[in-house]
This record gives C-alpha cells, sequence and structure tokens, in this order.
C-alpha cells in the first residue's frame, strides 16, 4: 500500500490539533535548541583564533563559560523536548487506539469470524505503537532539521561562497537520494507487521484451547505451528532489517563524500592564507553538522518506513465498511414486545447466495407481546441465527424483521439490543468486580438496584458469601465461579437491563439440579410481562412455551401453539413428547 503525504497530513492534523498547545511548546523548544547549536561553534572558533593569535586569557575564560552554559541549557532544551514530545505521541497513539478499538467493535461478524483476537490485538496495539515516533516528533524534528540544513549552509556561504556552495550542492544531492529512496523498506516493513500479527493470532487461538491441546496430546503440533510463525516472523524482520541497512549504507556513502568535499576545500583554502585556522575548524564543525540532520533525516525516514507500514495497515482496517449501519431511530412500545419475521431469508456467505449457501429461507411467522416460543430443531437447522438476526448482528439477504412493530433496520442498534436480554450457556465475564460484572460498566445502575434484584432471584445467600460483596474481583474469564454460579450472574444482568424480549440459549443445561432449580424460578419471573424465545436442545425446556415452532433445514417445519400442538397427534412436536426423541433435536 502507498501512502500519500496527504494521508500523512490527515493523521497528523486529526490527532495532533487537540494537543496544538503542547505541539507549539515542542516547536518552540526545538527551535530554540537549533539557534543554540548554530552559536557554539562561532564561540569556538573565537576562541582557537584568539589563542592561536596570543589574545587576553580573561577573553579565552570567558568565551569557554559561555560555551559551557550554551552547551548546558542546549541539553536542558534537549531533555524538555523529549518529554513534551513523548506526551503527545503517547496522547495521539492511544486516541488513534481508541478510535480503532471502536471501529472494530462495529465491524460486522463476517470480519470477525476471519480475524482473530490475538491479530486484532497486534493491529490495534502493535501497529499503532509503531507510529508513535511519528506523532510525537516526525513533522517537528524533520522541519527543525531542515532549518539546521539551512541555517548552515547560510552561515557557510557567509564565511566563503565556494564552501558554501559546495556543501549546498552536496545537501541538495543527499536530500533527492533520500527522498528517492524513503520507501524502499515500506513493503518489507509491511510483511513485517502482517507476520507480528499473525504470530499473535496463533497464539491467541492456542492459549485459548489450551485445555484441549493438553487432553488430546497436541502439545507437539503447537510447538511446530509456533515454529513455523516464529520463523516466518524471523524471514521478514530480517529482510526489512536488510532493507534498512541499504538506506543507511546509503547515508553512510553521502557523509563519506561530505567530508572529503570539505577537507579537500578546506585545505586548499588555508593553503592559500583565504581563512584561520580557527574557520578550518568551523567549516569541519558544520559540516558534521550537517551530518547531523541528514543522519537524524535518514533514521525518521527508518521510523517513517515503520510507521508506513502501521499507517498502511490502520487505513486498511479504518476503510473497512462498516456493513450494520444504525438506522434513523424508532421509538419502540414499553412492556413486552412483539416479534415477526417476514418472508425472510439468510445465508452466512452475504447478499449474494449460492442456494445451498442460504441457511433461512423464506421464513415468516409472529409471536404476539407477552408470549413465549419455544424453538426447537437439529443443529444448523437455524435456530441461533434467527437470535443474531434479532440483534441485528447480521442483515437478512431478503425480508424483514419488526420488533413491537417496528422494522428493526430503522432502529439506533443500541437503542435495539437494549430491548432485547439474552441468556446462553457460555458466559462471557470480565477480570473485575462482581459489581461491574453484573452492571457491564453501566453507573447509572445503583448498589441498591442490584441487591435488590439479587434478593429478589433468591441469590441473597449466595452475594453474603462474596467475601467482599459487589467489590469481589473476579479472576480472568470469570475465574473461581461455577458454572451454575455464572449462569445467575447472567440471569441477574437481564434483570437489570429490564428488556422488552428475552432470549434462552439453554441457558441452564449445564446446572446441576438445585441450581437448575434456582433457575427455574428466576426464569419465570424474567418471563413475567415479557416477551420470550427459548431455544431448545431438551423438551422439557419449552413446557412453559406458550407456542412452539420446530425449525428444519433452515424452514418452518411446525409452528402453533403448544397446547394444540400437544393436542393434535399428528403433529411432529407431540410425536417428540410421545416418543421422547429428544436426540432428533441435536
Amino acid at each position: 500500500m502507498t501512502i500519500t503525504f496527504k494521508q500523512y497530513g490527515d493523521l497528523l492534523a486529526r490527532y495532533l490539533k487537540p494537543q496544538w498547545i503542547r505541539v507549539l511548546l515542542l516547536a518552540v523548544v526545538l527551535l530554540s535548541s537549533i539557534g543554540l547549536q548554530l552559536v557554539n561553534p562561532q564561540i569556538v572558533r573565537y576562541f582557537i583564533d584568539t589563542a592561536t593569535g596570543g589574545g587576553a586569557l580573561g577573553a579565552l575564560v570567558n568565551a569557554a563559560l559561555l560555551f559551557l552554559g550554551i552547551a548546558l541549557f542546549t541539553q536542558v532544551l534537549s531533555v524538555i523536548a523529549t518529554y513534551v514530545g513523548e506526551n503527545v505521541g503517547w496522547m495521539a497513539t492511544n486516541m488513534l487506539r481508541v478510535d480503532l478499538a471502536l471501529h472494530c467493535l462495529r465491524l460486522d461478524m463476517p470480519f470477525h469470524k476471519t480475524h482473530t483476537p490475538g491479530e486484532m490485538i497486534e493491529r490495534i496495539d502493535g501497529d499503532v505503537t509503531a507510529i508513535s515516533k511519528f506523532f510525537s516528533q516526525f513533522v517537528i524534528q524533520v522541519l527543525g532539521n531542515v532549518l539546521l540544513m539551512v541555517g548552515v549552509l547560510a552561515l557557510m556561504l557567509r564565511e566563503d561562497w565556494r564552501i558554501g556552495l559546495a556543501l549546498s550542492a552536496f545537501a541538495v544531492l543527499s536530500a533527492y537520494v533520500l527522498n528517492r529512496t524513503r520507501s524502499i523498506a515500506v513493503p518489507a516493513m509491511t510483511a513485517e507487521r502482517q507476520a507480528s500479527a499473525e504470530q499473535f493470532g496463533f497464539l491467541e487461538e492456542r492459549l485459548a484451547g489450551l485445555n484441549d491441546i493438553r487432553t488430546n496430546g497436541a502439545g507437539r503440533y503447537v510447538m511446530v505451528g509456533m515454529y513455523r510463525t516464529a520463523r516466518e516472523l524471523y524471514n521478514k524482520g530480517r529482510n526489512g532489517w536488510r532493507m534498512e541497512g541499504v538506506l543507511w549504507m546509503i547515508t553512510i556513502g553521502l557523509f563519506t563524500g561530505g567530508y572529503i568535499l570539505t577537507f579537500a576545500v578546506g585545505a586548499y583554502l588555508f593553503k592559500a592564507g583565504a581563512i584561520t585556522l580557527g574557520t578550518m575548524y568551523l567549516f569541519f564543525q558544520y559540516t558534521e553538522m550537517l551530518r547531523h540532520p541528514l543522519d537524524q533525516i535518514t533514521e525518521q525516514l527508518k521510523d517513517l518506513q515503520k510507521a508506513a507500514a502501521g499507517i498502511g495497515r490502520v487505513q486498511q482496517l479504518y476503510s473497512t465498511p462498516i456493513g450494520i449501519e444504525d438506522g434513523p431511530g424508532v421509538d419502540f412500545p414499553s412492556g413486552p414486545l412483539s416479534v415477526e419475521f417476514d418472508g425472510l431469508s439468510f445465508g452466512y456467505g452475504g447478499p449474494e447466495l449460492a442456494k445451498e449457501e442460504i441457511v433461512l429461507r423464506d421464513l415468516s411467522f409472529e409471536l404476539g407481546p407477552g408470549r413465549v416460543l419455544g424453538l426447537l430443531g437439529r443443529t444448523g437447522s437455524g435456530k441461533t441465527t434467527i437470535t443474531r438476526l434479532i440483534f441485528r448482528l447480521y442483515d437478512p439477504a431478503e425480508g424483514l424483521i419488526r420488533l413491537g412493530g417496528r422494522d428493526i433496520r430503522l432502529a439506533r442498534l443500541d437503542d435495539l439490543r437494549s430491548h432485547i436480554g439474552m441468556v446462553t450457556q457460555d458466559v462471557q465475564l470480565f477480570q473485575a468486580s462482581v459489581r461491574d460484572n453484573l452492571r457491564l460498566f453501566d453507573t447509572s445502575v445503583s448498589d441498591e438496584r442490584i441487591l435488590e434484584v439479587l434478593d429478589d432471584l433468591g441469590l441473597g445467600n449466595w452475594y453474603r458469601a462474596l467475601p467482599n460483596g459487589l467489590d469481589t474481583e473476579l479472576g480472568p474469564g470469570g475465574g473461581g465461579l461455577s458454572a451454575g454460579e455464572a449462569q445467575l450472574l447472567a440471569f441477574t444482568r437481564v434483570f437489570l437491563k429490564d428488556p422488552g424480549l428475552v432470549i434462552l440459549d439453554e441457558a441452564s443445561s449445564r446446572l446441576d439440579p438445585a441450581t437448575e432449580q434456582l433457575i427455574e424460578r428466576a426464569i419465570d419471573k424474567l418471563f413475567r410481562n415479557r416477551t420470550g424465545v427459548i431455544i431448545a436442545h431438551r423438551l422439557q425446556t419449552v413446557q412453559r412455551a406458550d407456542e412452539i415452532l420446530v425449525l428444519d433445514e433452515g424452514q418452518i417445519l411446525e409452528h402453533g401453539a403448544r397446547s394444540c400442538l400437544v393436542a393434535d397427534p399428528d403433529s411432529r412436536f407431540s410425536h417428540l413428547l410421545r416418543t421422547g426423541l429428544e436426540e432428533v433435536l441435536v
């Protein structure tokens, strides 16, 4: 990916503008430092010429003290510039991280299906870290070094036009060569960043599946994969450093030519009596100072190439379109919400589907407000897909879904999802307090409300057994809690959310009988004055359902009131109840 100067400029403007005071301070400090760097060689020339000319000792002492004072103050300015620059860089990169994380959270599920969490961590953190120097110092440092070069060349021209012109030609040639070679390492650095992301993704997946890896004896297979990703990262990184080495060798060659030119012209002028020994030193020192900005620009170009690889990947991530966009907004009715599917067809392959890719086909049904639907069907029949569509994690290829009589595509996503609660077998818990895990970091939920819900669900004893109450910290992934306790937290979350529609995906299938009995009482309270959908793999689970819908290969095999289907000996549901063949549902 080729990064244009406009893209660099847009990125800088977006994240440095909020910090313009710090950026201005950094510019003032760096420019002041440049001015002092140009003064000191003049003091040394005066010292040399005064000493060789038999000048007064006091004048030499004053010159030495002035030199030391300026050098010390220059170092102080350097410390200030480093401090301010690092602050600017990290604030900018942190803002970029936040924006990228938010963008990733809004990206569609198909994107996340093809990118591992480890890869996304490396994209959001690793790539952004690689461009931190670009934010903190790149533009100001490059501008400062250009000004330093201009100042050096102007002073050299003032001293002697011949050596000034020679070094000006050298500086122009060097700048041209460096500009022409500034992007030679970008492809290699981009490949290295991609290899790093792939290694993070590999590690994240294997660490997440550690139990399965151990129980199946797959440790050697994992290590082979680890060696492969590490070797790929090493090879890509080595290639990147080789390309950077080419840029370094070009720079060294340019510097060598500059030194030869300065010594040749300086020696000629000194031998001809046109300049003093102090001026000869001045030429040498200014040539060294000319090397410094060129050297710095070269290093900054290396950083730029690393940044360009990161910026390219960041821009690529930003350019990934968000398919599920907010609607203009609708008002959902309060209380239980009706659910209606109208001619809906859907497949995970996207809008343009082959016949064999369709998961749901021409699905139409309606669930009235306050009713509970039992959703049955074999694995792969589309039960979970229906819930994903209700949450609008995906959009259907055809047809529409209405919630409370409103087309869900017209609703704002946050508003839509705030009206739906869901409990599944797998509960996501965070390394945080019990309070934050229950209210999901929503500070508007009071402790009193949390305790009220816990007591209402019969969880008061469980709460009082916690060592630090709501402040009790849970380990990573809810470490320390049983599956039953995790499910209790999930039910409490839904009660605190108070949605109009509740979806249960076999939420009690992994619990012991005592905890399951507690959950059953909680479900009774949860469905009170709410619409419910129960995805079931066991017939016992849907005994509280008002209606039954049986899916088969993405189509409705049977739908009706549970009491009617039970009474009908020819119904599919009645047959299942008589034979007890629950295995047909899994």
